[in-house]
């Protein structure tokens, strides 16, 4: 059950309406690394979570996410008061209101449909998703994700606070930004509180793959440190003498049973290519200056008296 506290978590003072930033800040209200996001992804995996320990932890923080939305949301509404409120009245000018609404970089979808109001969008009018909530119901899984989400968010609301001077807005989202903080370290906390917690999941990985590090991107820059070298990593360099890893001979084999090995036999025959034949193509026949040279041998745009008769009549049986 829920209840709803009238006073936010944070008080909000805005200093003057500013539609476009009221924009921007939607990123944080309905964007990827947003408010909703979060709660959403916290909900979700504290309702399938069986450890009370983890499940008092992700519903704790999943409600006050919410309320972390109440708060980036009543800065949006704070911030397009103005917009709003002529929207509404309709008292400018047509010519105008377009110039305002324009000129504050709320777009035509949120100032009508949803009049200046915090509307479940990114702050470049992409409708929230579903898609944004990422849980895989494995908690050495899901908090790692948690750990990232939150850092993300701490990214956003440190570029917010570096676009606004309304010293209100930036203690607002200073407090947020903290919160996405102490969040991560919650999280950190709870995932090495599970004793074996690397790699995610049950089974185990294949020892002799499982230190190995590949080095597949050569030349100039380089770097070798102990994320690719030392004594914890075979390295693998000379991709030619290593490769395929497994020691076979690097190729894709099916069993087939006998019905289908004929067919695909009678399948191979029919689509097989002649690599005797030079065939004359529609590319030889429409070919203009720079599609280089083409059948004939010839550069394309240059006329070849020779092979005329043999385009000619290719182009009749067209």
């Amino acid at each position: 059950m829920f209840m709803h506290n009238k006073r936010l978590q944070y008080t909000v003072r805005v200093a003057e309406p500013n539609p476009r930033l009221a924009t921007m800040m939607l990123e944080q209200f309905g964007g990827a690394d947003g408010e909703l996001a979060a709660a959403m992804r916290y909900f979700t995996q504290g309702l399938g979570e069986d450890d009370a320990g983890r499940k008092d932890l992700l519903m704790d923080i999943a409600t006050e996410e919410l309320s972390h939305l109440e708060v980036i949301g009543s800065i949006v509404a704070m911030l397009n008061k103005g917009v709003k409120a002529q929207l509404a009245e309709g008292v400018m000018e047509e010519a105008e209101l377009y110039r305002t609404i324009g000129a504050s970089g709320v777009s035509a979808k949120e100032a009508l449909l949803f009049g200046g109001g915090p509307s479940l969008m990114d702050s470049a009018g992409v409708p929230w998703t579903a898609a944004y909530v990422d849980s895989r119901s494995e908690p050495t899984a899901d908090l790692r994700s948690n750990i990232a989400a939150e850092s993300r968010a701490k990214i956003v609301y440190e570029r917010l606070i570096n676009v606004t001077d309304d010293p209100g807005i930036k203690e607002a989202l200073g407090f947020l930004m903290t919160r996405e903080i102490a969040h991560q370290k919650s999280f950190e906390k709870a995932l090495y509180a599970i004793e074996d917690n690397f790699p995610s999941g049950k089974l185990p990985g294949v020892e002799k793959y499982a230190n190995i590090y590949v080095n597949t991107s050569q030349g100039e820059g380089d770097v070798q440190g102990s994320w690719n070298s030392g004594p914890q990593w075979d390295r693998i360099d000379d991709l030619t003498e290593t490769m395929p890893i497994d020691g076979g001979d690097g190729t894709a084999s099916v069993a087939l049973q006998a019905g289908d090995a004929k067919v695909l036999e009678k399948m191979s025959a029919r689509t097989q290519s002649d690599t005797s034949v030079d065939p004359l193509t529609g590319v030889d026949l429409g070919a203009g200056p720079g599609a280089g040279r083409t059948t004939d041998g010839d550069q394309a745009g240059a006329p070849n008296i020779e092979a005329a008769p043999a385009m000619a009549e290719a182009a009749a049986k067209r």
